[in-house]
């Protein structure tokens, strides 16, 4: 696809936000997409709308109430927790 002659041409702020929005829902940028402004602004509000996948890794809020806790209770907190959600929210449960 040619790049269309009155298109205008894309930031670098924008492809840095569109690649990392496409790491973040693991999906690929088009090429196509990335030839004009208008196409990749598209591409990018439907990203941005989407919810980011879940890994199974604890939410970075989630980290800091945990460890929160863990200092106000004086106890470590086990470094497996930080691996799966599951685990570090029945961690946060049994010291709350």
């Amino acid at each position: 696809m040619e790049p269309v002659p009155h298109a205008l041409a894309v930031t670098p702020r924008q492809i840095a936000y569109a690649r990392s929005l496409a790491l973040r829902n693991k999906t690929l940028l088009p090429w196509e997409v990335q030839q004009d402004r208008r196409s990749l602004s598209t591409w990018i509000e439907a990203q941005a709308r989407l919810k980011p996948l879940n890994d199974g890794q604890p939410t970075s809020k989630q980290v800091a109430f945990a460890e929160r806790l863990a200092r106000l209770r004086r106890r470590a907190l086990p470094d497996e927790c930080f691996r799966d959600r599951q685990l570090l929210s029945r961690w946060i449960d049994s010291n709350r």
